[in-house]
């Protein structure tokens, strides 16, 4: 029997095949570097791009996964959790945005210090993020994290970085779970990473790339408002009580 793959990457696609091209292979350049077994997943969240990223993927040795059609960035997210197979698993986004030495932190705290789960957050003392992005994206980032943390999330501010961390277990179970489709999918994974009182630790990051967003701010922040309290009605019917 070959040896349990260590970590898992789980990179959410649409339209990103350039993008891809240019970012995964600095990815892939730093875990050839590290002394553990790893996959790199992508999910094609059903691009129209005639294979384009399908494509990249293959020339680059990663795994592919495809949504028939276009779901969201929870959708494309919860595929590739269910298809891993790391006993540690991580998703970030198509440019790989954050510096890499983050990773190495995230798995120090899940398999040595044992934590359920690790976050990026851009809000504390060490990361840089909000000094580097658009004024418009900055005070919606500002406003819907707040916004969230207030009533939503129990003060865990940052719930949109796209850098997360989880034991496998623990992901298997969140992504059992998870019901939202969108953008607003990371706060529905903290709701119920809360509920089930796991231990969450949050790191700084440092802002490294970033490619032109896809998320458009108006149309996508009324969608994640709804989102939020789908959240809270999913929780009233009883769809997060289950034990971990």
């Amino acid at each position: 029997m070959s040896d349990p793959i260590y970590l898992s990457v789980v990179i959410p696609s649409y339209m990103s095949a350039e993008i891809l091209e240019r970012n995964l292979p600095v990815l892939l350049t730093y875990l050839q570097k590290q002394d553990y077994t790893y996959e790199v997943i992508v999910v094609d969240d059903g691009s129209n791009d005639k294979g384009a990223t399908e494509a990249v993927c293959r020339n680059l040795g990663c795994l592919f996964c495809q949504n028939e059609k276009n779901m969201g960035k929870g959708a494309a997210v919860r595929t590739g959790m269910k298809a891993a197979k790391g006993l540690f698993r991580i998703f970030t986004d198509a440019d790989i945005p954050y510096e890499l030495d983050a990773i190495g932190t995230m798995l120090r705290y899940l398999d040595f210090k044992e934590f359920q789960l690790v976050i990026g957050d851009r809000n504390l003392k060490g990361s840089s993020y909000l000094t580097e992005i658009p004024e418009l994206r900055k005070l919606t980032s500002v406003f819907f994290t707040r916004f969230v943390g207030t009533i939503v999330t129990a003060n865990f501010f940052d719930t949109q970085c796209g850098l997360k961390g989880f034991r496998g277990d623990v992901a298997d179970f969140i992504f059992k779970h998870t019901r939202i489709n969108g953008f607003a999918f990371d706060v529905e994974v903290l709701y119920i990473a809360l509920k089930q009182n796991f231990e969450i630790k949050r790191i700084p990051v440092r802002l490294n790339n970033q490619e032109k967003s896809t998320v458009k701010v108006f149309k996508h922040g009324i969608t994640m408002f709804f989102d939020l309290f789908k959240i809270k009605i999913n929780n009233v019917k009883g769809y997060y009580k289950e034990e971990a």
